[in-house]
Order: C-alpha cells, then structure tokens, then sequence
C-alpha cells in the first residue's frame, strides 16, 4: 500500500466511505458493535486476518503459548509492518483476543492497528500505548476459555462483515470499513472529492442555509460549488 494512498484515506471519515462504497453496491462494509479504544486515533492498512473457533478444554490450556506457532502468537509476529490485523472471534467478547503485551508488540513493529469482533483485556494500558485498537467491549479473561485460533491470512468474518487478506481496513472515532483493495484508489478519490463538498455544505448550513437545494444539490448550487472550488483549489 503506498503512502499517498494511505493518507488519502486516513484524510476521510469512515461514514464518507461507506456512501462511496454505497455507490459501487457494496452495503455491508462497516463493522457492527466494533469501536475504537481511542477515538483520536486514525488506522489505515492492508488486512492480515485471524480466525478463531470455539475453544476446546483437552486443546486450549496455557500451555499452548509455548509453541512459537501457535496461531494467536504467531499472527502477531509475523504480521507485516504497515497491515492491521483482524480477528474474526465470532462476535463473542466473552474472552479476550489479545492484550497490552501482544498489541504492544504490533506497536513496536510497526503494524497499523488491531481490530477484533471479541473483546480486548488490559484496556487501560492499551488505551496508553496511543496505538488504533477497535473491540466489541472489555474483556478480562484470556482467549484460550473461549477462543480456539486457527487460521493466518485466509478470508474471515468479523462484525458480520467479510474480510479478505489485502482487503483495505480503515479506522476512525465511529469504528472501521473495509475498502475491497481493487477499489480502494479510486474509492479514496471519490471520497476526498465527498469530503470537500460536504465541509463547503457544512459551512452553508451554519450560516444559516436551508438544505433544500443544497443538499442533495440541484444544478444551481452544483454549479456555484464548482465555481467555488476553482477559485479555492484552480
């Protein structure tokens, strides 16, 4: 993902986006009951994705994290500099994903962000280390009474939403969308241009505009936007 990319998008709302992706059909983009531990952070990044099933007690004991293979561990070292990883945990928060030591370790290696449909324990010290991690809500207990992990960087659900390794993940104080990459150049364009538009409108309506007309706008105000937008940006 290169960088003017990644700015565009972390330049524009995840609300903006959904309309942009409305427009190409796409509906089902934004993650449901997934929020931000920090909404002053902004997160933009390929997926690298998760899964888990339920846990099993012969399986899932402390022990587990002795294998530098296992899933959980693994994901989090090897998950490429610059990518957000996604946790599909099937909606249950009842365990935690992950927690401060391993987000931190995202953190130090420079990934984007964390996102999972579970929830996250340790959240004060996550909310410290001023990295993007999106949740269901808190959760104290480990992953292993809940959550069996299973799979690194095959197509996963995660707040009801389906996630494709590469897939874009954007995050911002309303919560995170997922931009299918083979759009997501000219999904950012489109979204900018939203944006603009959208602050001029904002502008109106607080000088006391109507939004009739203007928002949608008929061709009048199109046209006295454009004429607005060439004197500002030529």
């Amino acid at each position: 993902m290169d960088d003017t990319l990644r700015r565009q998008l972390c330049e524009v709302s995840t609300a903006t986006l959904c309309t942009a992706l409305f427009k190409r059909g796409l509906r089902n983009v934004f993650l449901q009951d997934v929020h931000p531990i920090r909404a002053d952070l902004r997160m933009c990044g390929p997926a690298t994705t998760l899964r888990a099933i339920p846990a099993r007690e012969d399986l899932d004991h402390l022990g587990v994290f002795a294998d530098p293979e296992h899933p959980q561990r693994k994901a989090i070292d090897t998950c490429p500099a610059g990518h957000v990883l996604v946790i599909d945990s099937r909606g249950d928060a009842r365990a935690a994903s992950a927690g401060d030591i391993l987000i931190g370790r995202l953190k130090a290696r420079a990934c984007a962000g964390i996102v999972t449909d579970g929830g996250f324990r340790d959240t004060p010290a996550i909310e410290r280390l001023g990295f993007p991690a999106y949740h269901r809500r808190p959760s104290a207990p480990t992953n292993l009474v809940h959550h069996h992990m299973v799979d690194i960087d095959v197509p996963i659900g995660c707040g009801g939403v389906a996630v494709y390794p590469g897939d874009i993940v954007v995050g911002d104080g309303e919560g995170v969308v997922v931009v299918p990459r083979a759009i997501a150049a000219e999904v950012a364009q489109e979204a900018i241009a939203m944006s603009r538009f959208e602050d001029w409108v904002a502008a109106q309506v607080a000088a006391g505009r109507s939004i009739r007309g203007l928002y949608p706008p008929d061709p009048a105000t199109r046209a006295e936007y454009e004429a607005w937008q060439a004197s500002r940006f030529g």
